[in-house]
């Protein structure tokens, strides 16, 4: 097909960016520093307002955003935090203002120092898109249209463009030129088709498949409910594959979410719903359930695996083209990883353009391996604790998820064990901090307090 070409003229530099999510956004923000344009391409119509939108399902659903991403995104973009406070996002400490029931083991409540807000990802995302796409000089968003493929220079070892396409009934694909090209297109993300068709090879995934199946609505926030607390959190342990969140959210509501795994699946029906939350064993949860109005119908999401994709690994590959986001990896859900990392991501990026965009790829993909390597050892070892899960478990694995076992029930009487593990979970400390002689020793000492 014969195609009209749209060329960026002048001495100017031109991003691409895939998705119009945060990832994508988030990209463009840190583009922005380097770049004179960048243009946002998207297949969704972008809603004015903070709403959910079709390309991006899941953002019915409840999300999680972590102390490191919070930081990540205040990095990027200053006092955003505060600007999500002021449209009426909560804010509280993660371990005085939260109940997180841990292999049915209450946690101990205490001052943390780790703050949490709890937008919802609709609020998340148009606060971003408000201070990027719409303040930001030079970045322009093109909605309603779809990358459809990449385009090499002559060379054919540096992407150079992009083709687009808007959907309509006389669609024509056209190619705008570009020096970089960024994929923050999710999960559906193309990336790895057209380099395979441009003859490049292949990267090597890593997959957990978890089969899980989620089931959010909203509810209204009524004066005593949760004693005023920010969260609940029941997480699924082995024999139990299920769990429940609930989360303090903007516009007077309560966001819930039901989750199995494995076969499991909640329910939609009010009552099955209510019967799945009565079988693990927050009463806070059922409570609010119970008392508090339903403000939207139950929405169901399906997850079946969780998906790492190693460029960093992959020896032959082009110049101008950069994935990251869930087009890089993809988390379980039930951990609230997947925005914060890619708040992380575009941080990095940002620090690696700075020394410009020659060998960016390959840059990118070995800093990125190595930020990913934390969040994906904690999502996958909290999967691979189930026996039906399939994956390789070693003699070690084995006596740490023993260690894990006594460590939880002993932050059920000691305060810090649970400051400690909250900074592990939320990406501010490595994992080994578990495993430092002091922890270990407090560990071992406590008395575990009995399952409630």
């Amino acid at each position: 097909m014969s195609s009209p070409s749209v060329t960026v003229r002048g001495n100017s530099r031109h991003a691409v960016v895939i998705g119009g999510s945060i990832a994508g956004l988030l990209a463009a923000r840190v583009l922005h520093d380097r770049f004179d344009k960048i243009t946002i391409v998207d297949r969704d119509t972008l809603p004015d307002a903070a709403a959910p939108r079709r390309g991006v399902p899941q953002s019915r659903q409840l999300h999680g955003l972590l102390a490191s991403g919070t930081a990540a995104l205040e990095e990027l973009l200053p006092g955003i935090t505060e600007e999500l406070v002021d449209e009426g996002a909560p804010r509280g400490d993660l371990q005085k203002d939260a109940l997180w029931y841990l292999d049915g083991h209450l946690m101990r409540q205490a001052e943390s120092g780790l703050i949490g807000i709890a937008p919802t990802r609709p609020l998340l995302e148009h606060v971003i898109r408000r201070r990027v796409a719409a303040s930001l000089p030079g970045v322009t968003v093109m909605d309603a249209c779809e990358v459809t493929g990449l385009v090499m220079d002559r060379r054919g070892d540096r992407v150079a463009g992009v083709r687009l396409c808007r959907p309509g009934v006389n669609a024509q694909e056209y190619e705008m030129s570009t020096d970089l090209v960024v994929d923050a297109s999710g999960r559906g993300s193309r990336a790895g088709v057209w380099l395979s068709e441009l003859g490049f090879p292949t990267a090597p995934e890593s997959m957990i498949r978890v089969d899980m199946v989620y089931v959010h609505r909203h509810f209204r926030s009524e004066p005593g409910l949760l004693d005023g607390k920010l969260a609940v959190s029941f997480t699924a342990s082995p024999g139990q594959p299920r769990s429940a969140n609930v989360l303090r959210q903007e516009g007077g509501r309560f966001s819930l979410a039901l989750t199995g795994m494995l076969g499991e699946e909640p329910p939609t029906d009010p009552d099955g719903m209510l019967a799945f939350a009565e079988s693990l064993g927050a009463p806070q949860i059922v409570e609010l359930m119970k008392t508090a109005e339903p403000l939207s119908e139950p929405a169901k999401m399906r997850y079946p695996r969780s998906v790492r994709r190693h460029y960093e690994k992959v020896g032959r590959q082009p110049e101008g083209l950069v994935v990251l986001g869930d087009a890089l990896c993809s988390f379980n859900p039930v951990y609230g990883q997947g925005m914060s990392v890619a708040a992380m991501e575009a941080v990095l990026l940002g620090a690696l353009l700075r020394d410009g965009v020659e060998n960016l790829p390959r840059r990118f993909y070995r800093s990125a391996a190595k930020l990913l390597d934390t969040p994906w050892a904690l999502s996958a070892g909290g999967d691979l604790r189930f026996p039906e899960v399939e994956g390789k478990r070693t003699p070690m694995d084995k006596l740490m998820n023993r260690y894990l076992d006594r460590y939880r029930r002993a932050a059920t009487v000691d305060a810090g064990l649970g400051r400690t593990l909250l900074g592990v979970i939320n990406l501010l400390e490595p994992p080994t901090r578990l495993l430092s002689p002091s922890v270990v020793l407090r560990t071992l000492r406590t008395k575990p307090a009995s399952a409630r």
